[in-house]
């Protein structure tokens, strides 16, 4: 029995349920936390904008949003510096190596990599700097820009010159660089969505092979997943309780939103110091597919009695053989893993709330 089970673990977060809502798959919907829980700050007088662009982002339509930008953003009188990347992790050595001063914004068009990509970028030149950020949403999943109620590149820009600032936590994540067999030394990713273990990176690992299937993709990768129903053991220690058993799935969020804009974290605020886990212990492919479809119901699977959900600080992950991780959205590293939540290390911009 692992020690989660025998009641040795963390003390979980339970959750309120909305009574106003309608029962679906036996339970209402959560009570969701707030994205934010700390004022904006109205934006002050930008500097220089450097854009950071992901030409293949959202079907290859990244180049063309990112000279869209550009121009929009010169047309508010602004200074505006373009990168292009050419490669993956290019962001991060483009973002690593622009001199910058405090009062310029490091502006991302692209998804969710994308935008880590430049954060970890700027964190490896300048660790104690911080920085601010922005997001033009153009890649396949948005998890962040549906957090940030980032709709349209229109917004996006107006939200840059116009909008206000949050506090960002970020996740320092160590990790073995490169997939199961593939590996490839040590790296150092920081994180400001989701990192995953298990299944959904599984579901992943198979969605990226088929591309072609557009968004629906995640769902034909996560029904393959929970058909192959693996055996996944694992040892778990988050704030330094050790748990060790056997496992479905691990959803880390720092966000509320992941994959392909599921409520993966209704708990999960953006500037709260802490990260957020979702634990699917060992289940029958009933019970993961009962769960699966509750997650799908606005996050109802935080009611599923297989699933814990706990807040955390430092967190580390070890399994017999190296395993998947995903980080905001790519498949790139491999366990071990450790994580240490940084608060408030850097800031993005946000709409002014009406």
């Amino acid at each position: 029995m692992s020690n989660d089970e025998a009641g040795q673990g963390p003390v979980a977060l339970n959750f309120e349920p909305d009574l106003s809502t309608k029962q679906k798959k036996g339970a209402h919907k959560p009570i969701y936390a707030k994205v934010f829980t700390q004022k904006p700050v109205k934006t002050k007088t930008i500097k220089q904008i450097h854009l950071l662009v992901n030409p293949y982002a959202g079907k290859r339509k990244g180049k063309k949003i990112g000279e869209q930008v550009k121009s929009l953003l010169e047309q508010e009188g602004k200074t505006v510096n373009i990168h292009f990347s050419d490669y993956s992790g290019h962001l991060t050595e483009i973002a690593q190596g622009i001199n910058a001063s405090e009062e310029d914004i490091f502006a991302v068009v692209g998804g969710d990599g994308s935008l880590s990509e430049v954060i970890t970028g700027r964190m490896n030149a300048q660790p104690d700097a911080g920085g601010l950020f922005a997001l033009i949403p153009a890649g396949t999943g948005n998890s962040m820009a549906n957090d940030l109620r980032l709709t349209s590149t229109e917004q996006a820009v107006h939200c840059i010159v116009h909008g206000a600032r949050q506090s960002l936590d970020l996740a320092k994540v160590e990790m073995v660089n490169g997939l199961p067999g593939a590996e490839n030394g040590q790296t150092v990713r920081y994180s400001h969505n989701l990192v995953t273990w298990g299944l959904g990176v599984d579901s992943t690992i198979k969605a990226e092979k088929m591309r072609w299937m557009g968004p629906i993709r995640y769902d034909v990768g996560i029904l393959m997943a929970i058909m192959a129903n693996n055996r996944r053991q694992a040892t778990l220690t988050i704030d330094g309780t050790e748990m060790r058993g056997d496992y479905t799935l691990f959803l880390i969020q720092n966000s509320q939103t992941g994959g392909s804009m599921l409520p993966l974290a209704p708990g999960a605020s953006l500037d709260d110091g802490l990260m957020d886990i979702g634990i699917l212990k060992k289940m029958t492919r009933r019970d993961v597919l009962k769960a699966f479809g509750m997650l799908k119901n606005e996050g109802r699977h935080v009611f599923h009695p297989r699933v814990d959900y706990h807040k955390f600080r430092t967190l580390s992950i070890e399994t017999p053989a190296p395993a998947a991780i995903n980080v905001d959205g790519e498949n790139i590293g491999s366990t071990p893993l450790n994580m240490e939540v940084l608060p408030g290390a850097v800031q993005i911009c946000v709409p002014l709330s009406e």
